[in-house]
């Protein structure tokens, strides 16, 4: 059961809370072995649980970037871990203030289907290298994966060092009910909701990767072929089932038939035989056929690329509009002008990523400047979330806190002020019994 595991990660965190550098280090060491000794096994327990998906795909997409998360950690590892100096106004003179990295004891981690390796070793790289202990808790639609990742921590780390429950939904509620220094979820906003009220009666912090309806906005000044080809990409790897896939997509419409021509043709050049990755489960598929069908209904056109479709100016009402789609259904929508895109964003639930595709200045500091997302990448698609120095997270209904590189070490930490007095100090010559130097000092620091 998650109790007793927790139990046995705590206590080991009590009797040893503060590990070296090179002990977390080598335990990064060691996760970086355990992914790149099982590649084969992880390709194989991939595809089997999606029912098809590409090894390249899997390897790029999950291995590559896991794999440079722990690296980079343990690159940086170091500095990160400094004590960080701040500064001190002089009525606090002559003392030392300084911001001091603590780990915070048990991290809970509870990770999706959709990426099950790298939305797994990712945000563990984050909790090791802050020195902390970790309950895994991977998703239970990926059950050949989430096996595999139990067995490769049990053999390559001690059970109260990090460990991996698996089980259904009720395995999952159970774990998130824990009294975790900090709790990471990546998954759907409803079921976020849940987990945040869980957490909530242990007072929990948590960090809440959930998803939402991404916009990508093509203005008038974009090359139309390059933003294509670039949405499309973000939009079909994995099919769709990208917490940061561009959602829908916003043209000007000068741009409209171009652009849909651009993505039909960008979508045969990438996947010639058009050998999609596999919608995870039937209950996925039937509400993926949902949206089609009423689409279809409501006299949508929709463009056909084997298991790719797009839709062309779909009415706002449609499902398929107002909710996450997760899929390989690709709504494209006209606009005309920067401030009905702006405003078609901003009256929607705030989104976990945004693409701007513009090569004029104004555009691209306009949507910067008047639009709140998780994260924008402009003139690109997807390859954001690779960056591990910046922040990765979400706003709003799309999720809160943030992960990667030192923003993840700081989210599994505890950021310790520590104020060290050095000599008299000019603050103790104003307590009591007040008098003139009392009022001088008082005086000169309040003008």
């Amino acid at each position: 059961m998650p109790e007793s595991e927790f139990q046995r990660l705590r206590e080991a965190s009590r009797s040893h809370p503060y590990p070296s550098a090179g002990e977390r280090r080598a335990h990064l060491k060691t996760l970086e072995q355990c992914v790149l000794g099982n590649q084969d096994a992880i390709c194989h327990a991939i595809n089997q649980d999606f029912g098809g998906r590409s090894r390249d795909e899997i390897l790029f997409s999950e291995v590559f970037v896991a794999v440079s998360a722990v690296q980079h950690a343990r690159a940086h590892l170091k500095e990160w871990m400094a004590a960080r100096p701040r500064l001190l106004d002089w009525p606090l003179w002559p003392a030392r203030a300084v911001v001091l990295p603590q780990p915070l004891g048990v991290i809970g981690i509870v990770s999706p289907w959709n990426y099950p390796l790298y939305l797994t070793i990712a945000p563990l790289a984050g909790a090791l290298a802050a020195g902390n202990r970790v309950l895994i808790k991977p998703s239970e639609h990926t059950p050949a994966t989430s096996a595999l990742l139990a067995r490769i921590i049990r053999e390559n780390f001690d059970a109260d060092h990090v460990t991996v429950v698996t089980g259904d939904a009720a395995v999952g509620t159970a774990v998130t009910k824990l009294p975790f220094d900090h709790l990471l979820f990546t998954g759907s906003t409803a079921v976020g909701r849940e987990v945040m009220r869980a957490a909530s009666e242990n007072l929990t912090p948590v960090t809440l990767e959930l998803g939402g309806k991404s916009p990508a906005i093509v203005t008038a000044s974009a090359n139309v072929e390059r933003a294509a080809a670039d949405i499309v990409y973000g939009k079909f790897i994995n099919a769709g089932q990208t917490c940061i896939a561009p959602d829908y997509v916003l043209v000007e419409s000068v741009h409209l038939e171009a652009f849909v021509a651009a993505a039909a043709a960008a979508i045969d050049r990438y996947w010639p035989d058009h050998d999609f990755t596999s919608i995870i489960n039937d209950r996925h598929r039937a509400r993926l056929d949902g949206y089609l069908a009423e689409a279809r209904v409501r006299g949508t056109k929709v463009v056909e690329r084997g298991r790719a479709l797009i839709l062309v100016d779909p009415s706002d009402d449609l499902a398929v509009m107002r909710e996450e789609i997760f899929g390989p259904i690709l709504p494209v929508k006209p606009f005309s002008g920067l401030d009905q895109a702006i405003a078609y964003v901003n009256a929607r639930e705030r989104p976990l990523a945004l693409y701007l595709f513009a090569r004029d200045r104004t555009s691209i500091n306009r949507v910067t400047q008047e639009t709140v997302s998780g994260g924008l990448c402009i003139n690109d698609a997807l390859v954001h979330i690779a960056a591990e120095e910046l922040p990765f997270g979400g706003v709003g209904a799309s999720g809160m806190g943030h992960y990667h590189g030192l923003d993840g070490f700081n989210t599994f930490s505890k950021l310790k002020p520590v104020f060290r007095r050095s000599g008299l100090g000019i603050a103790r010559l104003l307590r009591p019994p007040y008098g003139r130097l009392h009022s001088f000092f008082r005086r000169m620091m309040v003008r």
